[in-house]
């Protein structure tokens, strides 16, 4: 009888640690987290040529590697100042022509004829370029318009220039200063070919960096600005962990300071390293300290980058770092 008095009692006390134990972890202070989320380093790809979107060559989640195509603009009025370049290509081999060959008259002819056609051609381009120009002042065209009208418009005055000095020449006969002059347009004429050469091979645009597409902003037909981002790409091996910290609790992350945090989508946890304190916190979101005190506390942008590489980690996940009671 007594033992089983001594054995009750045993389950009454076990009971009430149990009861008391629940009670405790169900009503005990939790240790505060600090929220954070994940960020990537992302790249634009723009071009420098306008156009229209002629092909994308890229989809949403592709992978590329740098240089890889990522698309095309079409840009005929590169063509046509490819073209213009080609006239003044040939204005050059005559000139060179006529001062190494000597002058005759039908050289004389010809390089008149170049000439008034230059003119006309100048006269022409400007009347175009003053017309764009007052329909670009009413907001009818767009500037760009005015830009490229403006660019032919300068081309075929350094047409009329050259084929001004082709006539001179021819009708001076050759010279030194006339062989130094051919020197100088053959120089001309090439720069402004690797020019538009140029231009026209930034129409086809490589990635700059490895990456996943992560937006393809317009399709195919349609126009694209200077300058426009057509495909962002964003580097997942180039990931950081970003948290709005608040004033009081700054001093604990300093540089090269090294934190577990976890990570709920991943359901694991990683070693994260504190690369960068924002310098100032005037931007940031202003956090009183408590009801009826005199003073707020501001938070700091504070960056933690993986010490090692974690799969699978991508922009917008979150993160969690015990904070210190």
């Amino acid at each position: 009888m007594k033992a089983r008095a001594v054995l009750i009692a045993l389950v009454a006390v076990v009971a009430v640690a149990l009861l008391a134990t629940a009670f405790w972890n169900a009503y005990r202070p939790r240790t505060p987290l600090l929220q954070g989320q994940v960020e990537a380093r992302q790249y634009l790809v723009s071009s420098k040529v306008p156009g229209r979107l002629a092909e994308t060559l890229v989809r949403k989640g592709d992978r590329v590697a740098k240089g890889d195509p990522v698309f095309t603009i079409d840009s005929p009025e590169l063509e046509q100042k490819l073209a213009q370049v080609d006239a003044l290509d040939r204005i050059s081999s005559a000139l060179i022509s006529a001062v190494e060959g000597g002058t005759r008259e039908e050289k004389i002819q010809a390089a008149r004829s170049e000439f008034e056609k230059a003119k006309v051609a100048e006269q022409l381009a400007e009347t175009t370029y003053r017309r764009v120009r007052a329909l670009a002042d009413e907001g009818v065209v767009a500037r760009q318009k005015l830009d490229e009208a403006y660019t032919a418009w300068q081309v075929a005055v350094k047409t009329r220039v050259t084929a001004g000095q082709v006539l001179k020449l021819a009708e001076a006969g050759p010279r030194s200063e006339a062989r130094d002059a051919s020197t100088a347009t053959g120089d001309v004429t090439a720069s402004l070919r690797q020019e538009v050469q140029e231009l026209l091979d930034d129409a086809r645009v490589t990635a700059p960096h490895a990456g996943e597409v992560d937006d393809v902003a317009l399709q195919p037909g349609e126009l694209v600005p200077q300058g426009f981002p057509v495909v962002t790409l964003t580097d997942l091996d180039d990931a950081w962990a970003v948290f709005n910290v608040r004033e009081d609790h700054l001093a604990r992350f300093q540089p090269g300071e090294v934190f577990t945090l976890s990570i709920p989508a991943l359901d694991r946890e990683a070693e994260f390293q504190v690369s960068h304190l924002a310098a100032r916190g005037d931007y940031a979101t202003w956090r009183a300290t408590g009801a009826g005190q005199d003073y707020d506390l501001r938070t700091f942008e504070v960056e933690l980058r993986p010490r090692t590489p974690v799969d699978g980690l991508r922009p917008g996940m979150s993160v969690l770092l015990e904070a210190e009671p």
